[in-house]
């Protein structure tokens, strides 16, 4: 790929001066020269860079828009320097830390951009004793999890369940796990950050006062800067867990009874325990020896708390499940990280520093994801209706899941921080699609399930989940102005009345609307 796609609108001279920009600054405090931190598409590295961290094939063809420019850098200054000179050549920014965008807004764009690749800010420093840690941008969850399990056992922090998740977007979007309904997402544990402002300032909670910090938990940080750094208070989990994984046929109606009754009672029940269920076509074999596609449920489950506290709460909340001893196994907290990351029993924790996601999963082919909040269950017979539509597509290639709230989701305002979806959900519906071949036909399934479910979903405005990045609900202008009409098609549905708050901290802090990309928060102030 050469500059040559950007060629009418971006004058190959100020490609050259924007890298003599960058090059001009003196950094006393790396001993790492700052071109050796730049890579162009010229350099023979600039391929294996660019593809490092992209989970969606989707956005990694051919034809995709390359970054003129990628800066990898080993500390703020270079950030710094970045954002000043790309203000100077109206370079658009895209700030990647861990590539799992589901639309590929981190390192993608329509227009002249850089990528500011925070690969290599990815310090972790862990206070035992304060329960906190500062964590820089660029670190996976994984590095998270086991840097505090390396200090105890008995701390652990609310975020997700793939380990190859970048800090940056997770914390910043929401960040939700198996430890929501004790203790919320994680973007409800932020206690401090650094950012680096739209004028090349390194702003602490104190400095960017307490509007901006509101707005980069759960808002999104691309809009307002460049996070660097995060405290996250640290949480109380038990010595032993309990988790289960429960798979059963869909093809009976009793499953079908039991999965439509989990929607009754999943948000109800203690706030140590989680139950959600995933659903997905399996190939099985018939008494003949022939293959046949079946429907298969799997309940998946952490209780922080021992087996037999377990067994009797199931029996109690959840009997239909006929959950067994055998079913269940307790482990240590960062144990289950690992079972639920889907690493084989037994396996070290050291697994969790690995930044490349498994083979054969999610991660090898194009997909599509889109998500929903249920206030009420789903009929019967319309859970019945969309388990009939798997069998339009591959095996394997699609996976919807059901993640209940309740517990601490309910006892948190919708405006404590930016994300909105508390009191009134009792699941959050995921559903993703790969695929091997035909993106068409795939992308045209998707959308026509997300379609069929509008009238049995969230309503005025139809939620989302704002990490679950998804374009087909609206987008900005790649080019000029793009009105608060315009981006409150997509705004309101990811943050419904806050929103309105998100916009207006972004005319403050960055009037001129410099950090922006299809689903970034207007300013007010501008009408380029």
């Amino acid at each position: 790929m050469t500059l040559s796609i950007f060629a009418i609108s971006f004058p190959t001279h100020i490609h050259g001066d924007f890298l003599q920009c960058l090059t001009s600054y003196q950094f006393s405090n790396t001993s790492t020269s700052f071109d050796k931190l730049i890579y162009t598409p010229n350099d023979a590295s600039y391929v294996t860079v660019l593809n490092s961290t992209i989970r969606n094939p989707r956005y990694s063809t051919p034809s995709t828009p390359k970054p003129l420019v990628i800066v990898t850098p080993l500390d703020a200054s270079q950030v710094q320097a970045t954002i000043k000179c790309s203000k100077k050549y109206a370079l658009q920014i895209r700030i990647r830390s861990g590539g799992h965008d589901l639309e590929g807004l981190s390192y993608v764009s329509g227009v002249p951009f850089v990528i500011i690749d925070l690969t290599n800010l990815r310090l972790i420093t862990v206070d035992v004793e304060e329960e906190t840690a500062w964590v820089q941008s660029g670190a996976t969850i994984g590095e998270v999890y086991y840097r505090v399990s390396e200090k105890t056992g008995n701390l652990g922090f609310p975020a997700g369940v793939c380990h190859t998740v970048g800090v940056g977007g997770h914390f910043s979007g929401g960040g939700y796990g198996t430890l929501l309904r004790k203790y919320g997402i994680l973007a409800d544990n932020i206690l401090d950050a650094q950012i680096v402002n739209v004028d090349g300032e390194i702003l602490d909670r104190k400095a960017m006062g307490e509007h901006l910090f509101w707005a980069i938990r759960g808002g999104g940080g691309a809009s307002f800067g460049v996070v660097l750094d995060w405290k996250i208070k640290l949480v109380n989990v038990p010595s032993i867990v309990t988790v289960f994984c429960v798979s059963r046929s869909l093809e009976t109606a009793e499953t079908k009874k039991l999965l439509h009754q989990w929607q009754y009672l999943a948000d109800k029940f203690h706030e140590e325990l989680l139950v959600f269920p995933r659903i997905r076509t399996v190939n099985s074999t018939t008494k003949d020896g022939s293959s046949k596609k079946t429907l298969q449920v799997t309940f998946s489950s952490l209780f922080l708390g021992d087996l037999d506290m377990l067994l009797e709460l199931i029996q109690e909340c959840f009997p239909g499940l006929g959950l067994k001893r055998e079913d269940c196994t307790e482990m240590s907290w960062i144990e289950s990280v690992l079972f639920f990351s889907g690493f084989p029993s037994g396996d070290s924790p050291n697994e969790l520093l690995g930044r490349f996601p498994g083979m054969g999963g999610f991660f090898n082919f194009p997909s599509k994801t889109k998500s929903d909040y249920v206030k009420d269950p789903i009929p019967e017979h319309v859970l019945g209706r969309i388990w009939e539509r798997l069998y339009d597509v591959e095996v394997g290639m699609i996976v919807i899941q059901m993640f209940p709230y309740g517990g601490r989701m309910k006892e948190i305002s919708e405006s404590e921080i930016p994300f909105p979806h508390r009191a009134g959900n009792l699941y959050h519906l995921a559903f993703y699609c790969t695929w091997k071949d035909d993106p068409v036909r795939h992308l045209n399934w998707i959308r026509d399930l997300y379609r069929y479910l509008t009238p049995y979903v969230s309503k005025n405005p139809r939620a989302t989940y704002y990490n679950y990045r998804d374009l087909d609900i609206g987008i900005n202008n790649n080019e000029g102005y793009t009105s608060y009409n315009q981006a409150s098609i997509w705004g309101t549905k990811n943050f419904k009345s806050n929103f309105r708050k998100l916009v207006l901290v972004k005319t403050i802090v960055d009037p001129s609307n410099f950090f922006r990309n299809e689903q970034s928060f207007p300013s007010l102030s501008t009408r380029q």
